[in-house]
């Protein structure tokens, strides 16, 4: 009975000790979220409620609810400003956008399942300029002159070969390690019966890939969308504007109009955060995935 006794105790012992690790594992996760919640909402709170002001009030870049309210003044007269050049940037930056992504799915994915299965010192020597391509940066000088020599600087096609070269790294790397956990047997088995190298990736390979196609456009889009240095540099031009180039509308050397800056910033915020906000979870399963079958 004692013994019994004795195991009892030590089973509450245990279970308030447990209970009391919870309760504070519980207290700490709360208090993350508060804070991470504090860092996200106070700068998007600042964007939204200085959008809203007029102009002397914005200027004094506060978070005090505005005395009169100008929103939709504020988003119209941003839309019209510079003969509707916000329009035409979307435009530019959609365009860049799409059509550097199919690049990087198409591109990509090819290169990862060449690069994993084909092992050589080749393959490996690759793989090591892609890795080192995470942490160099573009070097701008050298990368417009080459965009001048094919005669492809300030056009569509030079800044999108530019996104999607800055981007293919992180994105081969995504495939890469989701691509590993496809058995090699796959492919011994469409070889035998008769499907050559392109049809085993297009039909079998690249169909198995779409957890990380999502991960990829998601990534990529927002990225390349809220890209502000690259089009700056390699696709200049009033006519060649994307939406972040917009914000210098609204910013000069001796003035600058706050509520049509923040107004702007919301405007083209929105997009890129609604894509986030509804596939934030294929993002993470998309990551995982790779991350756990690699």
């Amino acid at each position: 009975m004692s013994q019994t006794h004795s195991m009892t105790q030590s089973n509450q012992v245990n279970s308030k000790e447990k209970q009391k690790k919870n309760a504070i594992q519980l207290i700490i996760e709360i208090f993350a979220v508060i804070v991470c919640s504090i860092f996200f909402l106070v700068p998007f709170y600042f964007i939204i409620v200085n959008a809203m002001k007029n102009s002397a009030d914005a200027a004094q870049l506060s978070i005090a609810w505005p005395t009169e309210f100008r929103i939709w003044e504020n988003i119209v007269e941003v839309i019209q400003a510079r003969d509707y050049m916000l329009l035409t940037a979307f435009f530019n930056s959609t365009v860049i956008t799409v059509v550097s992504i199919v690049i990087l799915i198409f591109v990509g994915s090819m290169a990862a399942f060449v690069l994993h299965r084909r092992v050589s010192k080749l393959s490996k020597t690759l793989s090591g300029l892609f890795l080192a391509g995470l942490m160099i940066p573009p070097a701008v000088v050298p990368t417009i002159w080459v965009l001048e020599q094919f005669g492809i600087f300030k056009s569509f096609t030079g800044i999108i070969l530019v996104e999607a070269a800055i981007q293919i790294p992180f994105t081969i790397l995504l495939y890469t390690g989701f691509i590993a956990a496809i058995p090699k047997e796959i492919d011994e088995a469409a070889i035998i019966d008769g499907t050559g190298g392109l049809q085993l990736f297009t039909k079998i390979i690249f169909p198995m890939l779409k957890p990380v196609h999502s991960t990829v456009i998601i990534l990529n889009a927002v990225t390349i969308f809220n890209d502000f240095v690259h089009p700056l540099y390699f696709f200049p031009g009033s006519e060649n504007a994307t939406v972040q180039l917009t914000l210098y509308n609204f910013m000069s050397m001796f003035n600058t109009d706050w509520n049509l800056l923040f107004a702007n910033v919301l405007l083209i915020t929105i997009p890129p955060f609604i894509l986030f906000l509804f596939f934030s979870e294929k993002i993470v399963s998309g990551m995982a995935a790779g991350a756990v079958k690699g």
